[in-house]
């Protein structure tokens, strides 16, 4: 370059001098519109690259919310009510409320029609008919219901066990409803010739005379349908069976209500099963069918029947497993609805979560 110096003119080398610095400026610039290119470059892949996390775990929620819905779906179409009838206790009137509703609802009623109304399954039956409950998927969701005791599916090696509902009466008022029906029939099926057909006596002449049909011991009938299928639960009088009544009760049953108070135990299971049960409360105050079955030429008893009756202590035991059962659904119904102007009305939910962790 010194070289260069000495023998170019002054001039010439002023102008190599600022070519050159042009040259630098150029490339200079050069390098910083590239720089830029390559910061912009790599902006635009991280935002792609965030796009993309935030696609997949949108996706992933989408699929896991739809997981979770089909996981619910399928949980909801998978219920299976028993309902385990007791003679006499409005259980017609309530089960015409399911029929009317499983149209509307979508599922299925299914009637357990067994032979002389046994209340027993044989081992093989009950077999066949825990199979028929949790295999038959065709049927779900199923509502089924008969005169039958209560059946503990775990003992078949169930994992989901059905949901199991009843109603149960003042037992002295069932015993009287039941005698005038096998006498005198019902408005629901009134052409049906009944088995007692014929015999006019009232219920408290069968008392005065000592008539097996009014017998205490034909008041043993709701504790061994709740007690189930162990022979002691059919022995007349068993202290054990009470109390495996009592225990089936509380622990086996979802919601066992009363005749006297049927309204109330169907908004709440209006409440707690709406996939059965929407629009029932409201069926049943203006529907025709749900009041449809009414004994027909029933008596009330007299006051010398009744205290009769009560000096038994099958009629003490019964009675004292009603009680039971009507402190327990008065508990339930006092957590959940409340009464104003004389209308009663379910409860919001009264319960909320906090403090959920971890916080993303």
């Amino acid at each position: 370059m010194g070289l260069l110096r000495v023998m170019m003119p002054p001039k010439l080398q002023l102008l190599a001098l600022l070519a050159f610095a042009v040259a630098m400026f150029f490339l200079e610039n050069q390098i910083q519109k590239l720089e830029e290119s390559r910061g912009k470059l790599e902006r635009a892949i991280a935002r792609h690259e965030v796009r993309e996390i935030e696609q997949r775990h949108t996706q992933d929620g989408l699929r896991e919310r739809d997981l979770s819905a089909s996981v619910l779906s399928d949980s909801e179409e998978d219920v299976v009510i028993i309902y385990n009838r007791v003679p006499k206790t409005a259980s017609t009137s309530f089960t015409n409320i399911a029929y009317d509703l499983c149209g509307k609802n979508h599922y299925h009623v299914l009637h357990i029609n067994t032979t002389k109304n046994n209340p027993v399954m044989s081992i093989q039956d009950q077999v066949r008919f825990v199979k028929n409950v949790t295999e038959w998927r065709e049927m779900k969701p199923a509502f089924y219901h008969g005169h039958v005791s209560f059946l503990d599916f775990t003992k078949f090696g169930v994992k989901k066990k059905p949901i199991y509902i009843n109603v149960i009466r003042d037992p002295i008022e069932r015993l009287v409803s039941y005698y005038y029906f096998l006498r005198f029939g019902d408005d629901y099926r009134p052409g049906l010739r009944r088995r007692k057909q014929g015999d006019k006596k009232t219920f408290d002449e069968c008392v005065s005379a000592g008539g097996s049909d009014c017998a205490p011991e034909k008041l043993w009938l709701q504790i061994p349908f709740f007690c189930g299928h162990y022979s002691e639960c059919w022995n007349v009088g068993s202290q054990w069976a009470l109390e495996q009544a009592k225990y089936n009760l509380v622990n086996e049953y979802m919601l066992v209500g009363v005749t006297e108070e049927l309204e109330d135990f169907v908004m709440m299971l209006e409440a707690a099963l709406p996939r059965f049960f929407r629009g029932a409360t409201e069926l049943y105050k203006t529907g025709k069918k749900s009041h449809l079955r009414k004994t027909s030429e029933k008596k009330p008893p007299t006051k010398e029947s009744t205290a009769k009756l009560q000096q038994s202590a099958i009629w003490k035991m019964e009675n004292e497993f009603y009680e039971f059962a009507l402190e327990q659904f008065q508990f339930v119904r006092a957590h959940a609805v409340r009464e104003k102007d004389g209308e009663l009305y379910l409860l919001a939910q009264n319960f909320f979560y906090e403090k959920i962790y971890p916080k993303n």
